[in-house]
């Protein structure tokens, strides 16, 4: 609340105080002015709880009564809390949203309803909202109460777009972080565990939160096909802005509660016959998992797989890498910045990639720079249209 509107909440609550019979009579010989400066000075230092109003002899129920004035017309400058948009919508429609649900749903909401989030994490956010459309059997007078409860206007026509696009299923999974490894400058991995087995295909990517940034969502494609386990293992690098990835790599640690959202299709989900898999710095996930499922079901087809980094020391799954041995898989490190490039190939991994095409089907993924021409760049090498397959299904990074 600005100055201006703690005073002129104060002397809203004092002209209801003075126009009540049994309360007015309490302000006789008080000054009207030291009373609202008292209020308004303890409005500003308040924790956003019930607000204090100083006991001018009153009795319990009078005090409550004056209280409850204080509390009325403040609400119109207040952001409600989770447990006020719970318990309002609670009481119109019993049952309408889980409690454990409103924390996540609220924080969205809100942030949808802001301007700064970029066009992947606003497209993740949707994903996850029309999820929740869909799971909570929403309606146009479910969502007008939804409004009224936020004290925002929510932009309820993009959310059921979302939800026509969205499957059946839960909006979110509960995760808990079992193992954070800071394998390069800036890039972490994560290792989570579903509370309950999340169902996806390799290639696939989920919407990622933690509770550290709440209604902030961000895409990440998982690094492994579906495991006996459950698992989920994650790669993210903190990109300048990235309030998500930012937060996964330097706070959150093992044991802390991380959400997933729905998985959804990005173009990479695997073909037929022999492949050109082309990773550029923690878009080598995806990539991964492709050969994870190759390895599942050999069936004799060759895959090469172009890892590239801009130094040695930046190709931070080496290890996993090394252990990545059979007779049809070949891995080629390239490395765009370092000369000392060997057992590797010096220069950026699409041009080597270029040089190990052979036919086959050619998979791109990697930072924006990356992508940004590489179909134009694969479709002048000659690679035919229908071979070539980026992560372009959704806004990517």
């Amino acid at each position: 609340m600005t100055e201006a509107q703690m005073r002129e909440a104060v002397a809203r609550w004092l002209s209801l105080v003075a126009a009540d019979a049994e309360l007015s009579a309490y302000l006789i010989g008080v000054d009207w002015d030291r009373l609202k400066a008292h209020l308004a000075r303890s409005l500003a230092s308040g924790t956003g709880g019930e607000p204090e109003v100083p006991c001018l002899g009153w009795s319990e129920g009078q005090h409550r009564r004056a209280v409850d004035y204080l509390t009325g017309v403040l609400r119109p400058y207040r952001k409600p809390s989770v447990a006020d948009f719970w318990e309002f919508v609670e009481d119109r429609y019993r049952g309408l949203l889980p409690e454990q649900a409103a924390p996540l749903l609220y924080a969205a909401l809100h942030q949808l309803t802001s301007e700064d989030d970029d066009r992947p994490n606003r497209w993740a956010l949707l994903a996850v909202l029309g999820r929740a459309y869909r799971r909570y059997g929403l309606r146009p007078d479910h969502t007008a109460v939804i409004d009224d409860a936020l004290q925002v206007r929510v932009p309820w026509e993009k959310v059921e777009r979302a939800a026509e696009r969205a499957g059946d299923g839960p909006a979110w999974w509960p995760v808990e972080v079992l193992d954070h490894d800071l394998a390069a400058d800036g890039v972490a991995v994560l290792t989570v565990r579903p509370w309950r087995r999340l169902l996806y295909q390799p290639g696939q990517a989920v919407p990622v939160c933690t509770p550290r940034r709440p209604g902030r969502w961000r895409w990440y494609c998982p690094a492994n096909t579906p495991r006996p386990d459950g698992t989920v293992e994650l790669h993210v690098r903190a990109v300048p802005g990235g309030v998500v990835s930012t937060s996964l790599v330097h706070e959150v640690r093992p044991g802390e509660l991380l959400y997933l959202g729905p998985p959804t299709d990005t173009g990479l989900s695997l073909v037929d016959g022999d492949l050109l898999l082309v990773a550029g710095g923690t878009g080598l996930a995806p990539l991964r998992a492709l050969v994870e499922q190759v390895a599942a079901t050999p069936d004799g087809r060759q895959v090469t797989l172009i890892v590239g980094a801009r130094t040695i020391e930046a190709l931070y799954d080496a290890v996993t890498l090394d252990k990545l041995r059979h007779d049809w898989l070949s891995i080629v490190p390239t490395f765009s910045h370092d000369q000392l490039d060997q057992p590797g190939e010096c220069g950026d991994a699409l041009t080597v990639a270029l040089d190990h095409w052979r036919g086959q089907a050619v998979y791109v993924c990697g930072p924006p720079a990356m992508l940004a021409g590489s179909r134009l760049r694969l479709l002048t090498a000659g690679v035919p249209a229908d071979r070539i397959h980026l992560p372009d299904r959704i806004p990517w990074r």
